[in-house]
């Protein structure tokens, strides 16, 4: 008898441990941009309260890597909050074609009232919240669509609208709170937009050269002129684009999260609650400066500064064994292209679009039978290949042959080999694990490394396979994580699953990652 009271105390004090052990709050940061190699290239000028609090206290992983070729922001953010890849959770960009109609589909189609309708695999927000009746989840980012995909369905989200204010949809909520309510009537965003961003260190403490200047200029411009001038730097039209194409969005998005964290009470009792925060600004910095350059070096001081406000807000509120703080990005970025070698690293999609409508006429009769080709995806008109009785898969085959005869192209593989084959490894594994059936495109391309679609006076870009853009940081701090350094390379879909295991609930449904035994302690 003895025994068995023995066992039962064991067993419910094991019970105990573990529940004390669940963290009361999960944050996920995730830049929008950011090289894992950054975090060694700017270490030195880290303050000890923000990135180089978690370096040194964190776990760190110095080979986390994302599986797949399609490293765009919508794609990887879905890949964390899921756990799966892109082949299972559907995501491939932030829009795709519709065979039948021939027509775009949006991943958000209403930008009014945005809703999460094309989301297909559950995110780790959504979980909680059905697995731990009393958690909340809450998910704050300048672009609905970065919000709407790393929070899912239920709980709440949060952006910034053009007139830099604070907004959701009623797929979240019928009314905007009370105090985001009085937050945007003060026009309190206003003041994180500066006509001037001026570096913040001295210049010869940065470590990159290239330096635009950065002065903003007051030029207007529509919302959809986000360029730069002859000179190469940005030309934001207006304080939407002034806040969110400098170090302000970061400072902006960051300021929210504190809020919300007292207005919503996020970690007050032993039900773990999730704070999802993405960086979108550092996205659009890159892609407008490109990562070698001293605005993108200068950006990362200025997050790092803006992390270190936040941390110290955070531990303010609660003890550091109470709260789980993960760091990553959603890639990396390609180098930028010099002027001079432009031509001969840039990939024209319109271009590419008109020869390969052009083969086809030549082979099968005049039509329209290329829909678009967009993030190294190709669509071809489906209707019409039926119409003229053709079998689909030796088009697709033929037009990924063609393919290959494009300077920049170095793999082509048409939908049937991604539906009918299966790919371990290579690069057609990493093809693959981008490719969703229902909505991928008829032939997938791969670009050679450095190569990148053309846009418009755009210095860097990422969605590729390739290390610059696959290769990022990722931390775990606090939640009594043993501070330490992995060597081995892991994936990032093994982040949900991971704070799954930590906050005691099952993991996404379809998540596909493994649980960190570094983190889990196991």
């Amino acid at each position: 008898m003895k025994n068995k009271f023995l066992i039962l105390a064991l067993a419910l004090f094991s019970i105990v441990e573990i529940q004390a052990a669940r963290p009361r709050l999960v944050i996920n940061i995730v830049a929008g941009s950011m090289r894992a190699e950054d975090m060694g290239r700017y270490a030195h000028n880290f303050s000890r309260e923000g990135l180089g609090r978690l370096l040194t206290g964190g776990a760190v992983f110095n080979d986390s890597r994302y599986d797949y070729q399609q490293t765009t922001l919508p794609v990887s953010l879905a890949t964390l909050s899921t756990g799966a890849l892109p082949s299972t959770h559907g995501i491939i960009g932030e829009r795709w074609y519709d065979y039948t109609s021939n027509r775009p589909v949006y991943l958000l189609s209403n930008l009014v009232n945005p809703r999460p309708d094309e989301l297909i695999a559950p995110t780790l927000s959504e979980t909680l919240l059905r697995h731990a009746p009393g958690s909340h989840s809450l998910t704050v980012a300048l672009d609905p669509v970065s919000a709407i995909v790393m929070n899912g369905r239920g709980g709440s989200a949060f952006w910034m609208n053009e007139q830099c204010e604070w907004a959701t949809s009623r797929s979240y909520a019928e009314e905007l709170p009370q105090w985001i309510v009085r937050s945007n009537r003060e026009k309190y965003n206003l003041s994180y937009a500066q006509e001037e961003w001026n570096t913040m260190l001295d210049a010869d403490k940065y470590v990159n050269t290239r330096h635009w200047d950065i002065k903003l200029s007051l030029k207007k411009h529509s919302r959809n002129d986000r360029k730069q001038n002859t000179e190469g730097r940005l030309d934001p039209s207006n304080d939407f684009e002034r806040i969110c194409y400098t170090p302000a969005g970061n400072t902006a998005v960051f300021g929210f999260a504190k809020q919300a964290i007292v207005k919503y009470h996020l970690g007050e009792d032993d039900t773990p609650d999730i704070l999802n925060i993405c960086l979108d600004s550092a996205q659009r910095i890159t892609e407008a400066y490109g990562p070698e350059s001293v605005e993108v070096e200068d950006m990362i001081y200025r997050l790092d500064n803006d992390l270190a406000d936040f941390l110290t807000f955070v531990l303010a509120q609660h003890k550091e064994e109470e709260v789980v703080v993960v760091f990553t990005a959603a890639h990396g970025s390609s180098p930028s292209f010099e002027e001079d070698v432009r031509r001969s690293t840039r990939f024209n999609t319109r271009q590419f679009e008109v020869i390969v409508n052009g083969f086809l006429n030549v082979r099968y009769g005049n039509g329209n039978w290329v829909l678009a080709c967009e993030n190294k995806c190709l669509w071809l008109n489906h209707n019409l290949i039926y119409e003229r009785g053709l079998n689909l898969s030796e088009v697709q085959n033929e037009v990924a042959i063609f393919a290959m005869q494009f300077s920049g192209v170095s793999h082509a593989l048409a939908a049937s080999a991604m539906r009918t084959s299966y790919f371990g490894s290579g690069y057609a594994r990493k093809l693959q694990n981008s490719f969703y059936p229902r909505r991928s495109g008829d032939v997938i391309l791969n670009l050679m490394p450095g190569w990148i679609e053309e846009k418009e006076r755009c210095w860097s870009v990422s969605g590729s396979m390739y290390g610059y853009d696959t290769q990022v940081p990722l931390i775990f701090f606090g939640g009594g994580i043993a501070p330490q350094r992995i060597a081995r390379r892991i994936d990032l879909t093994s982040v949900a699953p991971t704070l799954s295991h930590l906050m005691g609930i099952t993991e996404p449904a379809a998540s596909e990652g493994v649980v960190l035994d570094e983190i889990v302690g196991r």
